[in-house]
């Protein structure tokens, strides 16, 4: 098997796992994250990817959990950006756990599809970077998003929002491989 369809096979895994939390959490809280505001998505990925950068410098951490359920809350937070983006504020609040489920399909197999691609033209480059790089190219793509947000939305020659939600869940389920090889 060739890396690429390696990669597709340990992102399945790993969506599957994020996925699962995602559905817990719907039977928990049911769809109340609907309230949530695009920058306040994008403030709540910023506070889990900079608690990563900090434990990465650190190489301590005081709270018992591990960098891993930073990495899915990510994935899982981009994606409902994503979802975000697309109904907008003035949607309904509730979303029954089965809409959710198809919403969040849709994201985590575009997030795949551009992986693919990507994936073919830099020939698996992400492979030989290190963990901490993923860390911050996350962060930077928060940086940028955060600039898009200031300019309200507005972009002259970049990729917009969702855009970058879709990176960070790829840079994302990459730090999950590597942690998981």
């Amino acid at each position: 098997m060739n890396d690429i369809g390696k990669t597709e096979q340990q992102f399945e895994r790993i969506i599957q796992k994020c996925r699962s939390i995602f559905l817990a959490k719907m039977k928990d809280y049911g769809s109340s994250w609907r309230i949530l505001r695009i920058p306040s998505l994008t403030d709540q990925i910023f506070i889990k990817a900079n608690r990563i950068r900090s434990i990465e410098s650190k190489g301590i951490r005081k709270v018992d959990e591990g960098i891993i359920p930073e990495y899915i809350g990510i994935v899982n937070y981009s994606v409902i950006a994503l979802i975000q983006l697309e109904l907008g504020e003035e949607a309904e609040l509730n979303l029954t756990a089965r809409d959710a489920e198809k919403l969040y399909s849709k994201y985590v197999y575009s997030a795949r599809d551009l992986m693919l691609n990507k994936n073919h033209d830099y020939d698996e480059v992400w492979r030989d970077m290190r963990l901490t790089s993923l860390t911050d190219i996350i962060l930077v793509k928060l940086m940028r998003i955060k600039q898009i947000e200031d300019n309200m939305g507005k972009t002259f020659i970049s990729e917009g929002i969702d855009a970058n939600y879709l990176d960070i869940i790829n840079y994302s389920i990459f730090a999950l491989i590597k942690l998981d090889e």
